[in-house]
């Protein structure tokens, strides 16, 4: 395909690639003949011809290839899914890495491409018409795209400029199609708290269907530099294969001479595209990209590619070609240093987006194993030696106060993208580190940004709150695998012939530990504890501290270890759940323990339980209870130990007290509250395959299927019999 691409590239080709499938702010300021200050599009814009349908980009045929090869991960979402594939197996991620390893290499050159033609020359794309008029929104650089083709060169033209402008055209248009979904000026302007509020008033009146509220056209001029972006998991774990790949190829940057005449005359543009490709090309998107994720991802497992593409960022250092020392210990390898500077120059990735990461976590049920491994992983990258003091001393250098120096007052704070080229000569270096984090600060958030401290005291409480619900997932855990424990070790044989307790009651925990088993418990107990581990590493919790959230999370639990009801006041229709109650029940902190109450033989069919059976059994012991009941009547009413047995067996004088002053039910001459017989427990499929089972073994023993059932009979009531002599005070329901 690519051979058939440079063949294309040697001829006088240009397509034309419809605006409309552009993202949202460069399609908007391209609508309004606004040039963006991506030089990827300056010369490209082509305005219709008369009778034409829309604006378009006149690409060459390089270009036209990779825009609809990036479109197609965003548009690929739409088409049904057949069968699941792992998105690393899929050709698009293999073809992706291959891409980025061809034009982005971590070492040697870019490959030059192949030229049918030697002598032929590539023209320059077709101009823009002039006619109407293009203002730049952005004071744009002047890129190597443009400084070295801004007119095509030919192709046998000096090959670092070949090799550079398909480098930044596939880098450019894989940022442009993946992560510019938000403008840098739309993302600062919905911050604000009075855009939010017009933003809210609107969605009401939206609801209300009062279409003439004032807000609405506030809302929809914000609107117009953004769209509705929902990005799949797909997405995510391709762009986190670009950050990888990104990290690798700028940590391949050859080291600097000590010369800088030397320096002059001997980096080549790849060492310099090296240099400046993070900072230039994807800081400002991605972060962005990042903040719209942790503010619009659901609260769910699926967060975990969102979680590993931030934390690949994060740390360059992983990609750097330098190996760690091998050891018979696993320590943890310390950061070095020399990373001072990108923490320092991305110091928004590691503050905010943590405190975005606390508020996602405050809001998760941290029992689940897959929510708790992800508050581990972020926990376990930010305890590496050295990290924390790195972004404290950052933190210092943003709040140094500008009075220090008199002479930085006049200066601009100006995003990283602002200047001149790479390739022209560069500024004198800016030994001033405060003024660095300053500019990557405000350029990203801007000059009213109102910056919160990770290391301070707001930011300390949530780690607080955090820890606390880490003790009580903790002990929510303990005391689900505790009741599984005790639920397995009170299985008897008894239990297979009637309704235990747990399964009348139908009580749930709304976990999904008791489904994961045993095994996943444990998992999730030693990610909790290095979690907490590595949190008070972080933010240097003390020991009593940790106590006070112990003790605060003992008492949670009674003395006999039961759980407290959940938070809740009391009033005149009874008790009220606050919003506390609520979130210890979404997080399976607390709960009700909720009983069945109610007519046994009504309840709803169990999934142990045969529906068909349970129909029938309840017609036949309708009939039994409507034909025998001044039978059992009689013999209920009788003193001696036939009338006992009746009694203690055939009626349940606890449930038609209740039923019979419940508000609930209306029909209250409807129900038997006589003696009566049940058959359901027949329906269990436990009690099906213990009857297979005797029956089994009888006709093992040459036992007819007479004698069998005599033998299950009278065992069945002299199990009646002990149970009246020596366990009367048992619930009837059970057995």
């Amino acid at each position: 395909m690519m051979k058939l691409v440079y063949k294309l590239q040697a001829e006088e080709y240009r397509y034309d690639f419809p605006v409309s499938y552009l993202p949202g702010p460069v399609k908007a300021s391209i609508q309004e003949q606004v040039l963006p200050e991506c030089s990827l599009y300056h010369n490209k814009v082509q305005f219709p011809s008369s009778g034409g349908l829309g604006l378009n980009l006149a690409l060459n045929p390089f270009e036209y290839y990779m825009f609809y090869f990036a479109i197609s991960l965003i548009t690929q979402k739409n088409s049904p899914v057949t069968h699941h594939v792992s998105p690393s197996n899929s050709a698009y991620f293999i073809l992706v890495d291959t891409y980025l390893k061809c034009f982005l290499p971590t070492e040697g050159s870019v490959l030059p491409p192949p030229s049918s033609n030697p002598g032929g020359a590539i023209p320059s794309p077709t101009p823009r018409s002039p006619a109407v008029p293009f203002s730049s929104y952005g004071m744009h650089h002047t890129s190597l795209l443009k400084r070295h083709i801004a007119h095509q060169p030919s192709v046998n033209a000096d090959p670092a400029s070949q090799e550079i402008w398909r480098s930044e055209t596939l880098l450019q248009i894989f940022v442009e199609m993946w992560l510019h979904h938000y403008s840098l000026e739309m993302y600062q302007k919905m911050q604000s708290p009075h855009v939010k509020l017009e933003v809210l008033h609107y969605r009401l009146s939206i609801s209300s269907k009062h279409h003439g509220s004032p807000a609405q056209s506030s809302y929809q001029a914000l609107h117009a530099y953004q769209e509705s972006f929902k990005p799949t998991e797909e997405h995510v774990l391709v762009v986190r294969l670009l950050v990888k790949h990104l990290h690798a190829f700028s940590n391949s940057l050859k080291p600097e001479p000590l010369s800088p005449s030397a320096h002059s005359h001997t980096a080549s543009p790849l060492e310099e595209f090296k240099r400046v490709v993070i900072p230039r090309f994807v800081q400002e998107k991605l972060y962005i990209f990042l903040q719209h994720c942790f503010g619009h991802w659901p609260l769910d497992a699926s967060f975990r590619a969102v979680l590993e593409m931030w934390l690949s960022y994060l740390q360059p250092w992983r990609y750097a070609p330098e190996k760690p020392p091998q050891s018979t210990e696993p320590l943890p390898r310390s950061v070095s240093d020399k990373w001072a500077a990108f923490i320092q120059e991305n110091l928004l990735m590691y503050t905010k987006l943590f405190v975005g990461f606390l508020n996602r976590a405050l809001r998760t049920d941290l029992v689940s194993p897959k929510n708790a491994l992800m508050v581990f992983r972020v926990a376990k990258v930010f305890a590496q030696p050295n990290l924390a003091e790195m972004i404290l001393k950052g933190e210092q250098l943003f709040l140094e106060p500008e009075l220090v120096i008199p002479h930085r007052q006049h200066r601009l704070f100006m995003s990283p993208t602002l200047g001149g080229s790479f390739l022209s000569s560069r500024s004198p270096a800016v030994t001033d580190a405060s003024f660095k984090v300053k500019s990557h600060v405000y350029s990203l958030e801007g000059q009213d940004f109102q910056y919160k401290q990770m290391f301070g005291a707001e930011v300390r409480n949530l780690v607080l709150k955090l820890a606390q619900l880490i003790c009580q997932a903790q002990q929510t855990a303990k005391s689900i695998s505790d009741h599984s424990a005790e639920t397995m070790a009170s299985q008897s044989f008894f239990s297979w012939f009637r309704f235990t307790p747990s399964e009348v009651n139908g009580s749930y925990t709304g976990n999904d530990l008791d489904e994961i088993g045993q095994d996943s418990i444990k998992k999730t107990d030693e990610y909790l504890e290095k979690a907490l581990e590595y949190l008070c590493q972080i933010f240097k919790l003390s020991e009593a501290q940790l106590t006070q959230m112990m003790m605060k999370c003992g008492t949670a639990q009674d003395e006999n270890g039961k759980k407290q009801l959940p938070d809740c006041i009391a009033s005149e229709n009874g008790l009220i759940l606050t919003p506390l109650g609520r979130y210890q029940i979404i997080n399976g902190l607390r709960r009700f323990e909720l009983q069945y109450q109610g007519d046994t033989e009504l309840q709803p069919i169990r999934s142990y339980e045969n529906a068909a059976l349970v129909r029938l059994l309840f017609r036949l012991s309708s009939l039994l209870n409507h034909r025998f009941a001044d039978q059992m009547e009689m013999l209920c009413s009788r003193e001696d130990f036939v009338g006992r047995l009746c009694r203690y067996h055939l009626t349940n004088p606890q449930l038609a007290q209740k039923i019979r002053y419940s508000p609930v039910v209306r029909d209250r001459t409807s129900h038997n509250w006589g003696p009566r017989i049940s058959l359901r427990f027949l329906a269990s499929y436990r009690t099906l395959i213990s009857l297979l089972m005797i029956y089994f073994l009888a006709s093992w023993f040459h036992i007819g299927p007479v004698g069998c059932t005599f033998i299950i009979l009278t065992g069945y009531f002299l199990y009646a019999v002990i149970m009246t002599f020596f366990f009367e005070g048992w619930k009837p329901h059970e057995h």
